[in-house]
């Protein structure tokens, strides 16, 4: 089990912030649909699922964030 360390967490304009990435609650739609908003950039196209990964985790975070985007791309 890992343990978290306190200046890994931040609270910022109501955000809860994981080393400066917003973190994402789990909450399946919500996650499904920062996955879709980056599939659907016309470079991912290129990329397939690592890109997609890439470009959700510049900005989010989420514990299973690749498998998800893995799923997504299954469907």
């Amino acid at each position: 089990m890992k343990v978290l360390r306190r200046d890994e967490w931040q609270i910022e304009e109501n955000l809860m912030l994981k080393e400066k990435k917003v973190y994402v609650p789990k909450n399946e739609v919500l996650r499904v649909e920062i996955i879709w908003l980056h599939h659907d950039i016309l470079v991912v196209e290129y990329g397939g699922k690592w890109k997609i990964t890439e470009l959700v985790m510049r900005n989010y975070w989420w514990l299973g964030v690749t498998r998800d985007v893995e799923r997504y791309n299954m469907c």
